[in-house]
């Protein structure tokens, strides 16, 4: 069978990262000229749902910079979003030719890989143990919109104030138990950090790490917002996931459509091989 190359590598190891919470690289947090109200956990996650961005349809064009052990890439890429449903990537590296395109569904991560004519069609099972991680889609979603997560307790969180903007932090956040699909599967518990910005209630920063997983921690930062059909979303985002290995992620987006449904083109061509 034939191997991948090295492109198909890195840009799982991207993807993948992406799939938690990352870090900024690091943009200095704001710092107000006179000192904000204090406000409590509720009004403050109260005002976090307000402000995130409401969508059944998401798409965008973006371009990227990776690094990981000192080796840098520049890309380009589209990405499609149907709320709770599906997401779809294409990237293309400055050739200007696509290389590899990833559909995810709440239960199945597929991916075309043009460079050397293989597919992968999985769970998030060998996504989790690829990253040693416990990744879902619902996590997935949320931190590449800039968004709270969705399905998750928000009554834990404990208010303050951080170099000029407000803070909630929790050392217990898990999912809900509704929306559990599989009695077997493994509760994910989170502790969570999320700042947001004072005037707009937008999420400027946030980092999650799992309990019992302390090696790794995800950080995002968000910045640059503009208006999109009357809703702020954050056009440049940057990631970073601290692990063995370090891995950042610098994303600016444009072109962005709110409510505008889309196909999900995902056709593996019948010469293709799996990867196993």
């Amino acid at each position: 069978m034939k191997r991948y190359p090295i492109f198909s590598c890195w840009f799982f190891w991207l993807f993948l990262a992406s799939l938690f919470i990352l870090e900024s690289c690091s943009p200095a947090r704001k710092v107000m000229k006179a000192p904000i109200k204090e406000e409590g956990a509720d009004f403050l996650f109260g005002k976090l749902k307000e402000k995130e961005l409401k969508f059944d349809w998401f798409s965008a064009k973006f371009s990227a910079e990776y690094s990981n052990k000192g080796k840098e890439n520049s890309f380009n890429g589209q990405i499609r979003i149907r709320k709770d449903s599906l997401i779809w990537i294409s990237l293309t590296p400055m050739l200007g030719i696509e290389a590899v395109r990833l559909m995810i569904s709440q239960d199945s991560v597929k991916m075309i890989n043009r460079l050397n004519d293989t597919y992968f069609i999985g769970n998030y099972e060998y996504v989790n143990r690829f990253l040693n991680a416990n990744i879902d889609y619902d996590l997935l979603q949320a931190i590449l919109l800039g968004n709270d997560l969705e399905f998750y307790e928000g009554s834990k969180f404990r208010a303050s104030i951080d170099r000029g903007e407000y803070k909630l932090s929790t050392g217990e956040r898990q999912k809900l138990r509704k929306f559990v699909r599989n009695s077997q599967e493994n509760l994910k518990i989170y502790i969570q950090n999320i700042w947001l910005d004072p005037e707009n209630f937008k999420i400027t920063n946030a980092d999650i790490k799992e309990i019992r997983r302390d090696n790794i921690k995800l950080e995002s930062a968000y910045s640059d917002f503009e208006l999109v059909q009357d809703q702020l979303f954050p056009r440049k985002m940057n990631y970073i996931i601290w692990a063995d290995n370090t891995i950042r992620v610098k994303v600016d987006f444009s072109r962005m459509a709110i409510n505008v449904p889309f196909q999900f083109p995902f056709k593996i061509p019948a010469s293709y091989l799996p990867v196993k």
